[in-house]
């Protein structure tokens, strides 16, 4: 063409939860049998959706009302049942205006980084959710700023590390917290969350908060939201249906937006927001109309618990099954449901092979792992693949720079997820010692 129409941040936009599908369909098609580790859908993974559940919906596609568009923050019923909740939690007052709804929260991302200044950065995790990260690189056309999460203390937040991005680098603008954290499975203590906010205050920042795990927390663990900390700092939170109810499929999250008149270059970006979300005239209406019938349902609380519970399970036992992997740094999942697990420095080389008995398999996969700038945690994922079957995603595609793997511990029959974490178990050790 006469001129580049490629956008500058467009080489930053990477998702490799999606990327190893495509290897590993193709894999299929030569016989290979998978099990989809990579990806968080409840749904996909065997999880059913409560009888109770489908009649809340199906009364409300009876109703003429869910067929039409949605005023452009969201249903205005919803809007104020959630304003409603979240006013029970903290410090921070809401109402119907402080909340917009997006489809999914995929959607609210690009909205939240795509409107900042280009010049304006946010500090995420790393390893962090690779929309997240790859939304904010793409939005500054560069890689993205990042501070740590500590495999070393629970995967915590490395609060002096912030600091001192925040301190030596005036671009940065804001701090993105996900908590419970993907893809480490992390929760962070309520004392970890003060102090996050308390740095946002004291540099004149606003923060962004991931919550679409908010219920999900398990193994004794507490915390706090962000609008149980956030005091008067100007911030976001983000929440969702996907995962809790779960309805991923619905595409259905929504931003609470905290102390917007506090700042008025805040609230002035938070207009931009709403004016792109105008473009688009409206999120779906179905989800939304049925969300507080389903979250006040009496057979809720029950049906949450139990899920958490076997996540809670889950969690022990893919944890008993690795902790003793030498080679490996493991971290009992917490929260949401993933883990994420490291490999020592050093353990990993460019020669490492798993045996591989179909033909073609193997030549595939030792395609995809010759090129001189394959990641070493992308070499084993994809001879575990080849391999095994078991499908997981490198832990260098979350926006670090530590070779490991992350995992869901969403399949819901206990042998077949035993099975699982004990083949992965024998098969760093196999790969190991290649």
């Amino acid at each position: 063409m006469r001129m580049d129409i490629v956008h500058i941040g467009a080489g930053e936009l990477t998702y490799e939860i999606r990327n190893i599908v495509n290897v590993g369909e193709k894999l299929q098609k030569l016989g290979l049998k998978t099990n989809w580790e990579n990806i968080g859908d409840p749904i996909a993974k065997g999880e059913e959706v409560p009888g109770w559940m489908k009649e809340i919906v199906v009364e409300a596609v009876r109703q003429d009302c869910t067929y039409g568009y949605s005023p452009t923050k969201g249903v205005l019923a919803t809007r104020e049942f959630i304003a409603e909740q979240t006013n029970k939690l903290g410090t921070v007052k809401i109402d119907a205006e402080d909340i917009i709804f997006f489809n999914g929260l995929g959607d609210a991302i690009s909205k939240i980084f795509g409107f900042l200044k280009r010049t304006a950065r946010v500090l995420v995790p790393t390893p962090s959710y690779s929309t997240h990260s790859s939304a904010e690189a793409a939005h500054a056309g560069t890689s993205p700023v990042t501070y740590v999460l500590d495999p070393n203390n629970h995967w915590y937040p490395d609060l002096n590390d912030i600091e001192k991005h925040v301190t030596y680098n005036p671009a940065v603008a804001g701090i993105l917290i996900i908590n419970p954290d993907n893809p480490t499975g992390a929760v962070y203590p309520r004392e970890v969350m003060e102090a996050i906010v308390e740095i946002a205050r004291r540099y004149d920042l606003f923060l962004i908060c991931d919550e679409v795990y908010q219920h999900i927390y398990y193994n004794g663990t507490t915390t706090a939201t962000l609008a149980e900390v956030i005091g008067d700092v100007p911030a976001i939170a983000m929440r969702g249906i996907s995962k809790e109810m779960p309805w991923p499929g619905a595409r259905c999250g929504w931003i609470e937006v905290y102390n917007r008149e506090k700042d008025p270059i805040f609230s002035k970006y938070i207009d931009s927001i709403l004016n792109a979300k105008m473009v688009e005239v409206c999120s779906t209406t179905l989800p939304q109309t049925v969300y507080p019938q389903v979250v006040t349902h009496p057979d809720y609380p029950e049906y949450l618990r139990l899920r958490v519970a076997r996540y809670e399970k889950f969690s022990n036992i893919a944890y008993d099954c690795l902790k003793d992997v030498k080679g490996v740094l493991v971290n009992r999942t917490n929260g949401a449901f993933y883990m994420s697990v490291c490999f020592e420095d050093g353990v990993l080389t460019d020669s490492q092979t798993l045996p591989i008995e179909n033909d073609e398999v193997r030549e595939m996969i030792e395609n995809l792992v010759s090129p001189a700038n394959t990641a070493l945690d992308k070499r084993f994922v994809y001879y575990l693949l080849g391999s095994t079957g078991v499908c997981v995603v490198p832990l260098t595609s979350f926006a670090t720079a530590i070779n490991g793997f992350r995992i869901t511990l969403l399949e819901t029959s206990e042998k077949e997820f035993e099975n699982i974490f004990h083949t992965i178990a024998d098969a760093i050790e196999r790969y190991l010692h290649s």
